[in-house]
């Protein structure tokens, strides 16, 4: 899976953002799902971390699983 540059980061953080909303999901939910922390979710939507080909591929494949 191909890294994100930080415009891109913005976008996958609102896309994150609009699935919670669809799906009533918390960030803990999405972690859970994930395995990856609360606040490595947090920081990805807030656009302080920049996150790697592995947590793409955890929240991509979490997002299909809805």
């Amino acid at each position: 899976m191909e890294g994100l540059i930080m415009n891109d980061v913005t976008e996958f953080a609102e896309e994150i953002i609009n699935f919670q909303k669809k799906n009533d999901l918390t960030d803990a939910d999405v972690a859970f799902g994930t395995h990856l922390s609360v606040e490595k979710i947090h920081r990805i939507k807030e656009n302080s971390y920049k996150p790697t080909d592995d947590d793409l591929k955890r929240i991509r494949d979490f997002m299909k699983t809805k």
